[in-house]
């Protein structure tokens, strides 16, 4: 069946570009840009490193939850492990890997890749790179940066999913890569 609706052309021209703020973490632009209809606009965005986030599942369908402090929202945030890459060519893999024992001292024999998240596609050039990890092995063994403060907890998928939905975890890419390893690799509820 044909489509009734027309396509146009959605590019946007950079006309030029200028740094307005250039932070440890966050370098703000202001572009002005020529939209596809001709006129001309300003787009302000942040540019923001790759980062990976992971969803690591224990033999027995708890997947591994930090909750760490947010302070934009002044507050505690239930979260699947996750971090920047440590420089601009870091493996994916490697660095899921790394965020992995980092933050909870945690190993696993298996990862598989997810999908990319933009997790503000409307501002932002940050990219969550997804991945879904089992056959995990446990140490005490963490290396937090200086500015975390973790706790972990081992949550049954369920039960996590049904937090999702009860709104009690907001974290977006928490909420994608879970409600993603939820619908594609567990069965009516019983987990892996």
């Amino acid at each position: 069946m044909e489509s009734k609706f027309k396509k146009m052309s959605l590019e946007e021209k950079t006309v030029d570009s200028t740094l307005v703020y250039d932070g440890n973490l966050l370098h703000l632009y202001k572009d002005n840009v020529i939209l596809p209809n001709g006129k001309p606009y300003v787009r302000e965005y942040i540019k923001h490193k790759v980062a990976v986030a992971v969803v690591a599942m224990d033999d027995h369908g708890r997947i591994v939850i930090e909750r760490q402090y947010r302070y934009p929202f002044h507050t505690d945030l239930m979260e699947i492990p996750a971090g920047k890459l440590d420089f601009e060519n870091e493996e994916l893999l490697a660095a899921v890997k790394r965020e992995l024992m980092e933050e909870t001292g945690i190993s696993a024999g298996r990862f598989e890749y997810l999908c990319p998240f933009y997790p503000v596609c409307a501002y932002s050039t940050e990219v969550i790179h997804l991945f879904f990890a089992t056959d995990l092995t446990f140490s005490d063994k963490r290396d937090l940066d200086v500015d975390e403060s973790i706790n972990i907890e081992m949550i049954d998928i369920k039960d996590v999913v049904q937090m999702i939905y009860d709104g009690k975890i907001p974290d977006a890419k928490t909420q994608c890569a879970v409600l993603h390893v939820w619908s594609r690799f567990c069965r009516k509820g019983e987990g892996r």
